[in-house]
């Protein structure tokens, strides 16, 4: 894994200043300049954003902000789950209040799709996103919009890199008892992921056995590594790699470790909701999130890129060389919900 220094940190704030600074002056396709025209009309959008770190959310909403003048992003960022069950409550309510939901639990989307719940719309930036991603959905009622890489990490002050786990399985380990640090399927989409694919590898006694290690269980899947930063525990269990290398980018003294099973690799989707009070506005950042603006303002944060013409975050190992598993967003519907009561059965919260 490439390190990060300071000079490299400088370059690479450069490097997203310059980019940045390029696609907010540059020139504006024409089914953006339309969408831009009816959306100064509206004059917002209200994104409900679960899948970047609040950090990276409010980047993206800031770079929306000045490449679309007289359109404010409203970034209400919180926990995947949080922001579908704050999205439900809305709907129940009869309340026009989200445009735009970003999820890192695909499943929202099949149930919202089959309730009637969506916006059909298909930016036209999608046909610019690596191949794998240009279609998410067939009817084009949602479009894949995130790519989260998750894996463990380790406090190098804590543990010595030749001591740390290297599999998924290491964790069951009793040395680890009181070591390690995870989120919480109940709040966040991609712990509900990763459980989903332990339980997939290992069946579920894959956590009836890491429980009698006592894991600290947090919310998102960001809190391992305010923990680990703290000296609390010593690994932190599917950490977004974004966070972790940000994190490390500040001084902070952790690692990346690639489990020999796979890391996580999140494919999740953004959708406009079809009651949306700002539809135009929706649309256009739709178009942002597909488009070269999304990737480049959170790359600056080591989130990965889903364009090919935006280069990957440094420090992070090359996508073509990481062995990935990567749940179905149908799968999802299914599991995450399954998994998370089992979850909260074996752990008692």
């Amino acid at each position: 894994m490439m390190m990060i220094d300071r000079r490299g940190m400088l370059a690479l704030g450069a490097w997203a200043a310059a980019t940045s600074k390029a696609f907010a002056q540059g020139p504006m396709p024409e089914h953006e300049r339309v969408l831009y025209e009816a959306a100064k009309r509206e004059g917002e959008i209200t994104w409900y954003s679960g899948q970047y770190s609040a950090e990276a959310s409010e980047a993206a909403g800031r770079a929306f902000n000045e490449r679309y003048p007289g359109v404010r992003c409203n970034v209400v960022r919180s926990t995947s789950q949080v922001a579908f069950q704050r999205l439900s409550q809305d709907l129940r309510a009869g309340v026009a209040q989200c445009d735009v939901l970003s999820s890192t639990n695909g499943g929202h989307y099949v149930q919202l799709k089959r309730q009637n719940r969506l916006m059909q719309f298909r930016p036209k930036n999608a046909d610019g996103l690596l191949p794998d991603l240009r279609v998410a959905d067939p009817d084009n009622f949602y479009q894949t919009s995130f790519l989260g890489i998750y894996l463990l990490a380790h406090n190098t002050r804590m543990l010595a890199e030749a001591d740390a786990p290297k599999s998924w399985k290491d964790l069951l380990d009793p040395k680890w008892k009181d070591k390690l640090a995870v989120g919480h399927p109940g709040f966040s989409g991609a712990i509900g992921l990763w459980a989903m694919e332990m339980r997939r590898l290992y069946g579920w006694d894959y956590f009836k056995q890491l429980e009698r290690n006592k894991p600290q269980i947090g919310r998102s899947s960001i809190d391992p590594v305010t923990t680990m930063n703290a000296g609390e525990r010593a690994v932190g269990v599917a950490v977004p790699s974004a966070s972790a290398l940000f994190s490390m980018s500040r001084g902070n003294p952790l690692k990346l470790i690639y489990p020999e099973e796979g890391v996580l690799a999140a494919l999740s989707p953004s959708a406009i909701i079809r009651n949306a009070p700002h539809p135009n506005a929706a649309k256009l950042f739709m178009e942002f999130q597909t488009g070269v603006g999304l990737s480049t303002a959170v790359r600056e944060l080591f989130n990965e890129s889903i364009r090919p013409d935006v280069p990957p975050p440094d420090g992070s190992r090359p996508l073509d060389l990481v062995k990935m598993l990567a749940p179905t967003i149908e799968d999802a519907e299914k599991g995450v919900p399954e998994v998370r009561d089992a979850w909260r059965e074996t752990f008692g919260v």
